[in-house]
């Protein structure tokens, strides 16, 4: 069960539609990056903690925890926040699949736990308040499924050097390129070019 109270906690009137409820710091860290609370956000926020506690790691600073992500819904902010996963750092990895499941995996061992909604986690016709609540209370086996695997690692980031579209002009990564008619364009340049 989440702490709701106690060191390292804060309260947060204004962002919820829970005014008396103290907020665990990483909450209130992820309420401010994604604007609000709702259901999605503290879908990944438990997601995330789950997923990290069962490591035994904390947020990464680097690429030494990656995050896949099966969806592209408010849960993934909370998922940036807590576990220092990014798109940027190139340890944050999207497959669109339409599913609140979240694989969290440590470099370079590929140690790692997918973390899964379970079906029926909320009754029902719900409203959008009580599955919030049922988020902020439920033990996280009631909420998820979690399978403790070893997973291949996707790549590390790559640095590409750019180079000039003979289109548009701008600066592209040249693994992003193509070749039409001996020029170097990139993908929307050449996409036009192809109509």
């Amino acid at each position: 069960m989440m702490a709701l109270a106690g060191d390292g906690h804060v309260q947060c009137r204004a962002l919820t539609p829970f005014p008396m409820i103290r907020y665990p710091r990483d909450l209130k860290r992820a309420i401010s990056f994604h604007g609000h609370l709702c259901p999605g956000l503290l879908i990944g926020y438990r997601a995330a903690k789950l997923g990290l506690k069962r490591l035994g790691s904390k947020r990464s600073e680097d690429e030494e925890l990656i995050a896949i992500v099966e969806n592209n819904s408010c849960a993934v902010d909370a998922v940036q926040v807590l576990t220092g996963a990014t798109f940027g750092k190139g340890n944050l990895f999207f497959r669109d699949h339409g599913k609140q499941v979240f694989t969290f995996a440590l470099r370079p061992s590929g140690k790692a736990v997918r973390v899964s909604l379970k079906p029926g986690a909320f009754p029902p016709g719900v409203s959008r308040e009580a599955r919030s609540e049922r988020l902020m209370r439920a033990k996280n086996e009631e909420l998820f499924a979690i399978k403790e695997e070893k997973i291949q690692l996707p790549p590390e980031a790559e640095i590409h050097k750019s180079v000039v579209c003979a289109s548009c002009g701008e600066p592209v990564m040249d693994s992003r390129t193509n070749q039409i008619r001996g020029r170097v364009l990139c993908i929307p340049c050449a996409a036009n070019k192809k109509k």
